[in-house]
């Protein structure tokens, strides 16, 4: 008997700010592999997360939203890795938001229109209309603006429908061995989970105060079988930042400490030590040498 034939593919996710693609990409891999907040403009640089379906390896590649904000350097440089992610992809998926179509969700269609992949169409947050038939309208909108290769309304905070989405990706994976070895699921290295894992839980409590003024770096990790032992740095721009970040006797620094450690931990089974400490740096999205020692740097 014949070995299976197997296939693997690239499926770059791209959108818009806030439309639910990190959220999208962990439910599809089944693991969390992208941080999560109600913030937009939460990833910084592309994640890979790997779902494997018998002879059959899907790669997504979560990406930053794209968005027209480009006066830092951290912007543009997120909008660069947003925008070359679908050059290396063999299938994209557009994610917008259900009933809402924007002006960046026609700059971005623009763009999408002059690849040579099969582009699909994802409407996420269906969960909101209860109502099916208020979406109908919307989704035939949207299906008549290009010729995708499939649509699939779906909630990926419910997982609903998640299943119509892998359905349309299989067939459209080329043949291919596997990219990833079985049993793991990202990209990442240790020390950039670590980072994302702080700076999640860092947005989580100051996003209010501190919204986008925040960036971790891993200073150093050292690893043994039963601990990881990080420092880390968490950069601000201000004084007040700072002072925001620690708070009162310490104690919102410990708190970002604690619910990091537990994640990490979990994450790893074995013990983890961080070693938070707040720092300022004036001007730092646009310090090219620092975004790159953070993962953000031109594609």
């Amino acid at each position: 008997m014949s070995e299976e034939i197997s296939h693997a593919g690239i499926v770059a996710v791209v959108g818009r700010p806030n439309v639910g693609k990190s959220t999208l990409v962990n439910a599809l891999v089944g693991n969390k592999v992208s941080i999560v907040t109600a913030k937009p403009q939460t990833t910084r640089h592309r994640i890979m997360g790997v779902r494997n379906e018998g002879p059959r390896q899907m790669v997504f590649i979560d990406t930053p939203g794209i968005h027209e904000q480009t006066k830092r350097r951290m912007n543009r440089l997120m909008n660069q890795a947003a925008e070359s992610v679908a050059d290396d992809a063999d299938v994209v998926l557009f994610v917008i938001q259900a009933c809402e179509w924007t002006a960046e969700e026609d700059r971005i269609l623009k763009r999408l229109r002059g690849l040579d992949v099969p582009v699909g169409l994802i409407i996420n947050k269906v969960d909101r209309f209860p109502q099916r038939e208020e979406l109908l309208p919307f989704i035939a909108r949207c299906s008549d603006r290009m010729d995708f290769a499939f649509v699939v309304p779906l909630s990926a905070t419910h997982e609903q429908n998640l299943d119509a989405a892998i359905s349309e990706l299989m067939p459209r994976l080329p043949e291919s061995p596997p990219l990833f070895p079985p049993g793991q699921d990202t990209d990442q290295r240790p020390e950039t989970i670590a980072a994302e894992v702080v700076r999640e839980k860092l947005m989580e409590r100051v996003h209010q105060e501190v919204p986008y003024a925040l960036a971790v770096q891993i200073d150093s990790m050292e690893s043994s079988a039963r601990l990881n032992r990080i420092q880390v740095t968490i950069w601000v721009e201000r004084e007040s930042q700072k002072a925001i970040v620690i708070g009162r006797e310490g104690q919102v620094l410990k708190q970002i400490g604690t619910r990091s450690r537990r994640e990490l931990e979990a994450r790893w089974d074995k013990r983890v030590f961080l070693d938070l400490r707040v720092k300022v740096r004036g001007g730092w999205p646009d310090d090219e040498r620092l975004l790159g020692e953070m993962g953000i740097k031109p594609e």
